[in-house]
């Protein structure tokens, strides 16, 4: 009798080993059937535990993670997905999800990494944006989504990395931006920026990498920026800087690893920009994701 009852205790505990709020799994299932998961390449079997579904990474109970990656996503994010409110990462990258950042996104205030890099996403980043106050890691590269970049972003001080670049974005960089100084890479390429490049970038201790190549900036770059003690990579080529002063200042400037400048098929380069770009750590279009390895 002892026996049965230990047999009976060890298999309640199994099943509910990594059961989860019922909101939390009608979110999946609503997140499943907004983005057509019986088309993904991985899908799941709604009949089974969620522990077993793939990507889906359970901790106390709860869904802190959802990963996927490069699974043929398509349609919209789900109105729900605010309602998974230990969720850190969010990972739907490199799918055809199409639509706009649904406002429960902007909920999610345990969320560290959100990557919906090339999707086909559209609409404005939200002021919102601020209530994601553990935000690390903020990639939205290559959709199409439009407006302008709220100044609210600047309040993410645990932020290290923003990469916004191949989007519509429009206006000016928040002159606020010298708050984030964790930021390590600031990736902001082939939008529609326009107007003078704040000199609060040079606030910016932790920058590495800076990306604005390929909008309207104009008038002088600020040298300030290329003093950062960590700075590594720049790219400004295709904007409308003052040339004679880029070509003046900058070459006194000989820490960094590359200055990429082209406008009227002049270039100053300070390393070869091959062993630069065989760097991971510096790719832009080719962000590279860990989970893409699994």
């Amino acid at each position: 009798m002892k026996k049965q009852l230990l047999l009976l205790y060890l298999l309640s505990i199994s099943c509910f080993a990594f059961a989860i709020p019922k909101v939390e799994k009608n979110a999946l299932i609503d997140l499943y059937e907004s983005t057509n998961g019986d088309q993904w390449l991985n899908s799941w079997n709604l009949k089974s535990s969620v522990s077993k579904w793939q990507g889906v990474v359970i901790e106390d109970n709860h869904v802190v993670s959802i990963t996927l990656f490069n699974n043929n996503l398509s349609g919209e994010i789900s109105l729900s997905i605010g309602d998974f409110k230990n969720l850190r990462e969010l990972n739907l990258a490199f799918n055809k999800i199409e639509g706009q950042l649904p406002t429960g996104l902007y909920t999610l205030k345990k969320l560290q990494v959100l990557r919906l890099g090339k999707n086909k996403l559209k609409g404005n980043i939200s002021n919102d944006i601020n209530n994601l106050e553990e935000l690390v890691f903020f990639d939205l590269f290559s959709n199409e989504i439009s407006g302008d970049l709220p100044e609210t972003v600047c309040q993410l001080k645990n932020l290290k990395v923003l990469s916004i670049g191949d989007n519509l974005i429009e206006g000016t960089i928040p002159s606020n931006i010298g708050n984030l100084k964790n930021l390590e890479r600031l990736e902001i390429s082939s939008n529609k920026f326009e107007g003078e490049v704040p000199t609060s970038l040079s606030s910016l201790i932790s920058l590495k990498v800076l990306i604005i190549a390929e909008n309207s900036f104009s008038n002088k770059f600020p040298k300030e920026i290329l003093s950062l003690p960590k700075l590594e990579l720049v790219q400004i080529q295709k904007n409308k800087f003052n040339k004679t002063y880029l070509l003046n200042e900058v070459l006194t400037q000989s820490s960094l690893a590359l200055f990429d400048y082209d406008q009227e098929a002049e270039k100053i380069i300070k390393k070869d920009i091959t062993d630069i770009y065989n760097n991971a750590q510096y790719r832009t279009a080719d962000t590279k994701f860990e989970d893409d390895e699994e």
